[in-house]
């Protein structure tokens, strides 16, 4: 199988922004799905809100997608990475496919409900890791990559670095030289603070729905592919262009009660109104779903006769205009 180090001018742009800083590497609880056969993109197009079959395509095909399986309302079920490992339109197409990996037995059955006659095969891959790598210094990215299968700008923005996906026990100091092995939770508190959802907790299936999650502005939705589970709300809400809550990114400038704030917590603003709930989060960030109307205003939420201050705010790498 071949190895591909991607290159991207914007997140190398972003790489010189953090010039004298290691590349960190940090080790992902999510699971790998690989979909594998002829008919593997004309299979997820039907059930995933992106274009898959622009992994297939001839030309400059993109080596990764965003994307969100939906429910028939128009819900998030599952949110996902697809990786194309095949090399040339020539080969079997290859599709690995990244998701929480508490939901890895939900979504093999969603899928094998829908496959009925289709040439693909469907099947867990315990034997690939996967890395999320938040690079600094440009120098340090791959000279040597014998043990990689992939090694990929995160489709959702750049601020989110690569994703790298290895055999299982690779050693990372030989695909990137002079990386530095981070802690997990310090991935998640970084995609907290930019506002990057990912997994059931911060997109709870059968209740968050695409756009109020992002999914637009973070290249995961195609407006012009053909049918899809739960395209008729999310492209009605689409061309209403009318989104009033969105995730964004809170922070808790206080102290926290030592049980931390309860995922799905109601948030009020200081006249009592409802403005959101919040979702998930790790010490002082987290992320939740706010209406924008409030977005600039004092919030906080009650909890045991008390109450918690929270500040919202909107990402930088979102398009101009957007919390509008």
């Amino acid at each position: 199988m071949l190895v591909r180090a991607i290159t991207a001018p914007g997140l190398r742009r972003w790489c010189q922004s953090q010039r004298g800083a290691a590349a960190a590497c940090f080790p992902l609880g999510r699971a790998l799905l690989g979909v594998r056969g002829a008919e593997a993109a004309a299979f997820l197009q039907g059930l995933l809100t992106n274009d898959v079959t622009q992994l297939v395509a001839e030309g400059d095909a993109p080596p990764a997608l965003y994307a969100h399986a939906l429910n028939v309302q128009g819900r998030c079920l599952y949110d996902v990475i697809l990786y194309r490992l095949h090399g040339s339109t020539a080969e079997e197409p290859h599709i690995l496919l990244e998701c929480d990996s508490s939901v890895l037995d939900s979504i093999q059955q969603h899928l094998k409900l829908y496959k009925i006659r289709r040439k693909v095969t469907i099947s867990p891959c315990p034997d690939l890791s996967l890395w999320a790598v938040l690079p600094g210094d440009t120098s340090s990215l791959p000279k040597c990559a014998d043990q990689a299968l992939l090694l990929t700008p995160d489709p959702r923005a750049e601020v989110m670095g690569w994703r790298l996906i290895a055999k299982k026990g690779a050693n990372l100091a030989e695909i990137i030289p002079g990386s530095q092995l981070g802690d997990v939770q310090d991935y998640h508190r970084h995609r907290y603070k930019q506002g990057i959802p990912e997994g059931v907790k911060d997109l709870p299936p059968g209740v968050a729905l695409p756009l109020e999650s992002n999914l637009a502005f973070m290249n995961g939705i195609s407006f012009t592919k053909g049918c899809y589970i739960g395209q008729e709300l999310t492209a009605r809400t689409h061309h209403m262009g009318v989104i009033r809550k969105r995730l964004l990114p809170v922070t808790f400038p206080g102290p926290l009660p030592a049980a931390g704030v309860p995922e799905g917590a109601d948030i009020l603003t200081q006249a009592g109104k409802r403005a959101g709930k919040f979702r998930a989060g790790g010490g002082e960030l987290g992320i939740a779903l706010l209406r924008l109307a409030h977005l600039h205003e004092p919030l906080r939420i009650p909890l045991d006769g008390d109450s918690v201050e929270l500040r919202a705010a909107m990402p930088e790498w979102w398009p101009k205009g957007a919390a509008k």
